[in-house]
């Protein structure tokens, strides 16, 4: 904790018992049936929030890079369109980027409150201290949620503006993702706004390099998951069995994030009160990222009131950030 932080009450929607039996269901319904698949939100353990921090430093993972780059030149401007009193951000973590926004909303002079958003409490507590100590003329209200299904619990009043950053978004599927953006274009009017951080199309080496570093660092936190697995549902998977599968599907511009089990595999599933059977080679999709074109996000904002403000590219077009905002 920052020397002179205070600690901060965190708001919790969601409890260790309900992520618990929400993984029982999701695993039951994703790894009984075929095709195999698992949310990405089960990556992220103390382990897995680790490693992917380590990811987000690699050479080849240039998201974090590029979206850092993009708030460093652009972040005085998003404060002078949006004027927020209440910034609200989703899938927090420890709001590293985050305060380059902070700051320039301060210097700006509107910003009131800042209402991180996360599904790991101890994170919040640690991290909501943390700002509280670093800004202290903010009330800081953290939320401890699932943004997939508590969004309705945000903070009201006018002149939000609402970060989506690391193009998150881009994990959820396509009917989710609208769900997601109707939820969201529902709780902005006229004066709030919408910042969304979303990886662009582009070569599909480069893509594919930034799923499957050298270091192997990508493929260990996709091998966590099975240890979550165990730990959480008194599975029996070996991680080492399997290898780390990524793969660009180029009709919907995504990268799939899988499992290869390198042998045939019955694993009890204590939970489940079953064997989850697999074949050697057969695949268990752990994650998807979509990958954007400007024109695809701006119709899928459109269709849910949302319209596009601004649309900001690092220097190597790589990532975009874009501010839309609500409707009457």
């Amino acid at each position: 904790m920052v020397a002179g932080a205070r600690s901060v009450d965190v708001r919790v929607l969601t409890t260790q018992g309900e992520q618990r039996r929400l993984l029982v269901d999701e695993a039951r319904a994703g790894l009984l049936t075929r095709p195999r698949q698992l949310s990405p939100k089960w990556f992220y353990d103390e382990r897995g929030c680790m490693l992917f921090d380590e990811i987000t430093r690699l050479p080849e993972y240039y998201l974090t890079r590029s979206e850092r780059e993009i708030l460093e030149q652009r972040s005085a401007e998003i404060a002078e369109l949006t004027r927020a009193r209440t910034l609200i951000e989703l899938g927090s973590g420890t709001s590293e980027k985050t305060r380059l926004l902070l700051d320039a909303l301060t210097r700006q002079g509107s910003l009131e409150r800042f209402v991180p958003f996360d599904v790991s409490e101890t994170i919040l507590e640690l991290s909501g201290a943390a700002i509280r100590g670093e800004y202290p003329s903010l009330e800081v209200e953290p939320i401890a949620g699932d943004f997939e299904r508590h969004l309705g619990h945000l903070p009201e009043g006018t002149r939000k503006l609402v970060a989506f950053l690391g193009s998150t978004i881009g994990n959820l599927p396509p009917d989710a993702r609208r769900d997601f953006l109707e939820q969201v274009g529902r709780l902005l009017g006229p004066m709030d706004a919408l910042l969304l951080g979303i990886d662009l199309v582009k070569d599909e080496s480069r893509l594919l390099a930034a799923y499957d570093d050298d270091a192997g660092v990508t493929a260990a936190f996709n091998r966590n998951v099975l240890h979550v697995l165990n730990r959480e549902l008194g599975a029996s998977f070996v991680p080492e069995r399997f290898e780390h599968d990524p793969r660009w599907d180029a009709e919907h511009e995504w990268i799939e994030m899988r499992l290869r089990a390198t042998q045939a595999e019955s694993v009890p599933v204590h939970a489940l009160d079953a064997v989850v059977e697999l074949d050697e080679g057969e695949r268990i999709r752990t994650e998807i990222s979509q990958k954007f074109r400007a024109e695809r996000i701006a119709a899928e904002l459109a269709d849910v009131g949302l319209q596009v403000a601004e649309t900001w590219r690092d220097g190597h077009g790589d990532f975009a950030l874009v501010l839309s905002f609500g409707s009457e």
